[in-house]
């Protein structure tokens, strides 16, 4: 009945895996994860100031959220004019942290690597 549940020895559906997959492929952008990384410092920004705190154009930061939104990462609230931008949840961020911490790890070239000398987050 669940066969293929189990085909990767974790019991998720392979499917979960193709969708992680992409997942990790939508945040493998620099920009996404500065991105997700300044509306992490703010609940809601508009993308002018996500713009600039990424230092890159505004219309380059609207494709970039726009991919993030179609990932369900991101999600948007009207204001006047205005559309402001937040973190759908914080598993973005963790995925984002998480792998800063990999990163951390791969050039500390045998030292302990900053995350392990900071406070949880």
């Amino acid at each position: 009945m669940h066969a293929d549940s189990n085909i990767y020895g974790t019991g998720l559906s392979p499917e979960y895996v193709d969708l992680a997959a992409e997942v990790l492929g939508i945040l493998s952008d620099p920009t996404r994860i500065r991105i997700v990384l300044a509306l992490r410092q703010s609940d809601e920004l508009p993308v002018n100031a996500i713009a600039e705190i990424v230092g890159k154009k505004p219309s380059g930061v609207s494709q970039h959220l726009a991919r993030l939104r179609m990932a369900r990462m991101v999600t948007t609230r009207q204001q006047g004019t205005s559309v402001l931008y937040r973190l759908t949840d914080e598993h973005a961020l963790a995925l984002v942290l998480e792998a800063i911490k990999q990163a951390e790890h791969a050039v500390a070239n045998g030292q302990i690597p900053p995350h392990h000398y900071a406070p949880p987050q």
